[in-house]
């Protein structure tokens, strides 16, 4: 792994691919970036699975959220919000009973809640429109280190929205979180400069797609 000697928070590995450091530091962490952080996401079910699992991983690092996602998915019927939206209290114990997963219970009956909102949400537009409705003009300002802000106007504002339709866990911070995971946000531009590195546009990841298209 070398640094880039000019652009801060970037990394490179030992085929010149670039990526920021959290993605160097695991493999599950390198294949997640490749092949989904901040590609855009734009169906509803997508979209209720990464507001979940945002709302899991408070408290907690992001891998262990990816290390446990298939029992997440299993746990949760794949996000599917109808069918969450439908489990009961019988359902919450045997959550609460599966090691698999983040047993909290708040955590847990916020992921049934924001199924509800979910399908109440449809006679407005769905959640994808609403989300993506809070995409701003402009991708973040990095600071000197390359870091990029934790929250911004915008994820606040949606926080804020998402809490008066009744749903849980939607903090700005964990609502930029998932801004930056689903592409309404883009706090790594170096994917799509590949004059960063000697190596081709592909081992960027190929032609990512616009996130302000």
């Amino acid at each position: 792994m070398q640094q880039h000697g000019e652009v801060p928070g970037v990394v490179f590995d030992d085929r010149g691919v670039a990526r920021p450091p959290w993605a160097m530091t695991h493999p599950l962490l390198r294949h997640y970036f490749d092949t989904e952080w901040g590609l855009p996401v734009r169906d509803e079910q997508g979209l209720f699975e990464r507001l979940s699992l945002e709302g899991f991983q408070a408290g907690l690092s992001w891998l262990t959220i990816l290390k446990k996602r298939p029992a997440f998915r299993d746990a949760f019927a794949d996000f599917d919000p109808d069918v969450v939206a439908s489990f009961s209290e019988d359902d919450v114990v045997s959550l609460m009973a599966n090691t698999e997963i983040v047993r909290n219970r708040r955590k847990i009956q916020s992921v049934i809640g924001n199924a509800k909102a979910t399908l109440m949400l449809r006679q407005q537009g769905g959640l994808a429109q609403l989300i993506w409705s809070y995409e701003p003009d402009s991708d973040p300002v990095l600071d000197s280190d390359g870091n990029p802000p934790s929250q911004s106007a915008e994820s606040a504002a949606l926080a804020k929205h998402l809490k008066k339709l009744g749903f849980g866990f939607v903090g700005p911070t964990i609502i930029f979180a998932m801004f930056e995971a689903i592409g309404v946000v883009n706090t790594f531009p170096y994917r799509e400069l590949p004059n960063l590195s000697n190596t081709s546009t592909a081992d960027y990841g190929g032609n990512t797609p616009n996130r302000k298209e």
